[in-house]
């Protein structure tokens, strides 16, 4: 590291203003020895006697006088740096635009309620939804995105976390599906034929893990990119969609339409419960800013 002394930056601040090596000693804490040892070293620095003797007091050199303003400016700006910024918010003049990362189905459900929130209390700022195609975090450690929504991954163990709410798997058929007109079994539920969704074209998951434990196995005949592709498929065949409970608006109720010619129904099998999380990068943790996002997105949530 350069091995110039950033206090003798203040330490000329106070000689400049009080142009006295008394009055600069008494504004530092300092012993007028301590001053003069320092007034000696800003002399060598500077290649200036800065301050020169006129009768009993001292008087600033041109180039001293030259640099009075820069000092003080500069000095100002140096405590501004090292100083802790004010948590102080004001939200209806912030402007700002945040990204945010979430996959189809959380942008489905949570975005208008999200921008609504954020547009009322804030005005001036602007929300970017981006796709989600992985779990890579290199966006957020590099800034391109701001706030992750989803499952935790293992790629980033610096990355911050909050919980928003969990999630579950459920099946959703057409309105009208034979599913749907008699008891909801495994036998019956495996014995449809099923479209899944998988970013990886993975065929199998949990509930096949399921369902082999009890010595079935359902007929997977789709794997499609994400959710919306999988209800869509289901809306207009008698395919039996494998899809988050929030995906289809937290509605679920056996042989119960919730719309968008859907109906939802909780799994004859036990899966493993869906934690979804907000994450970002540890630079972004104290930022007024970005923790009223945080705050914001988790309420709404």
């Amino acid at each position: 590291m350069d091995t110039t002394d950033m206090n003798l930056l203040a330490a000329l601040d106070a000689l400049l203003a009080e142009g006295s090596v008394t009055g600069a000693a008494r504004r530092l804490g300092l012993s007028s020895s301590a001053m003069s040892r320092t007034l000696a070293r800003l002399r060598a620095a500077t290649g200036d006697p800065l301050l020169v003797r006129a009768g009993r007091g001292l008087v600033p050199t041109p180039h001293a006088t030259e640099l009075g303003d820069r000092v003080h400016q500069l000095t100002r700006d140096v405590r501004t740096v090292l100083t802790p910024h004010a948590s102080q918010l004001d939200v209806a003049s912030l402007e700002r635009t945040f990204t945010i990362r979430a996959g189809e189905g959380f942008i489905e459900l949570f975005s208008a309620p999200l921008v609504a929130a954020v547009t009322e209390a804030a005005p001036g700022v602007r929300l970017r939804f981006a796709p989600k195609p992985d779990k890579d975090a290199l966006p957020l450690r590099d800034g391109q995105i701001d706030l992750e929504i989803g499952v935790l991954g293992a790629s980033a163990p610096e990355v911050r976390t909050r919980f928003l709410f969990r999630d579950a798997f459920i099946g959703a058929v057409r309105i009208g599906h034979p599913l749907l007109e008699g008891p909801m079994t495994p036998e019956r539920y495996a014995a449809c034929r099923h479209v899944v969704a998988s970013r990886k074209g993975k065929f199998t998951g949990p509930v096949d893990d399921a369902l082999e434990a009890l010595g079935l196995r359902r007929e997977v005949v789709a794997v499609v990119p994400g959710f919306p592709d999988a209800t869509r498929i289901a809306r207009n065949t008698d395919m039996v969609a494998l899809v988050p409970r929030s995906s289809l608006g937290n509605g679920v109720a056996s042989a119960d339409s919730i719309g968008q010619g859907l109906v939802g129904f909780d799994l004859p099998v036990r899966t493993p419960e869906i934690a979804i999380s907000a994450m970002w990068h540890p630079r972004m943790d104290s930022d007024p800013g970005h923790r009223w996002l945080r705050d914001t997105v988790a309420a709404v949530c």
